[in-house]
């Protein structure tokens, strides 16, 4: 591809991306530097987030921190247990992970397909993780998520610094009131995200 269809064509990606798909964003909670944004998804109950943040950091060490499944407790907000299913290449993996929720209701896990395209030009850095229940058998006493969609679109506005566009949507499945998942929506990322900058800077 020549080089000036390549960058028109990642300019265009980049423009779809930010904007998102026609929704209404508003920010909910702006705090250390991490802004969480909600909107109404009209294909679901449960509202989509977006997180925009800076950190101190660089592409080879998110990529790091997002390969490596079996320590996403350590960041990722209520994460019970995660494991590695299949490896097809360092940048496109499957994982198991269950997410702890509060008694009486049931844990949710979920089977994810993780990929991480990463510009040759050192430009940018693309994260699609999406849902793929079919490889491991739904679990007693656990819910699997209906749906989850994550996109995450990294920049490095300086050496040391990455700033990222991160956007959410899920189903979790069960009978969890949407309205009470909803009241809550800013909580998981937000303090995902505040432990995600502490362990860049290590």
């Amino acid at each position: 591809m020549k080089p000036m269809v390549r960058l028109i064509c990642t300019m265009l990606f980049t423009i779809v991306f930010l904007r998102g798909v026609g929704q209404n964003w508003k920010l909910d909670k702006n705090k250390g530097g991490i802004k969480v944004y909600l909107a109404e998804n009209p294909k679901s109950k449960f509202k989509s987030i977006k997180v925009e943040c800076t950190l101190v950091g660089t592409y080879d060490k998110l990529i790091a921190i997002l390969t490596d499944i079996d320590h996403l407790k350590d960041w990722v907000y209520n994460t019970k247990t995660s494991y590695l299913i299949k490896k097809l290449s360092p940048y496109d993996l499957y994982y198991y992970t269950e997410t702890s929720i509060p008694w009486p209701m049931e844990n949710r896990d979920a089977v994810v397909h993780l990929k991480i395209v990463r510009d040759s030009l050192q430009r940018f850095v693309k994260v699609t993780s999406v849902n793929e229940n079919r490889l491991v058998p739904e679990k007693e006493g656990k819910v699997r998520v209906v749906h989850s969609l994550i996109n995450w679109y990294v920049t490095m506005p300086t050496s040391k610094s990455i700033s990222i566009v991160y956007t959410f949507e899920a189903d979790p499945g069960g009978n969890l009131p949407a309205w009470l998942v909803n009241s809550f929506a800013d909580k998981g990322p937000y303090e995902s995200f505040k432990k995600l900058a502490e362990l860049l800077k290590k």
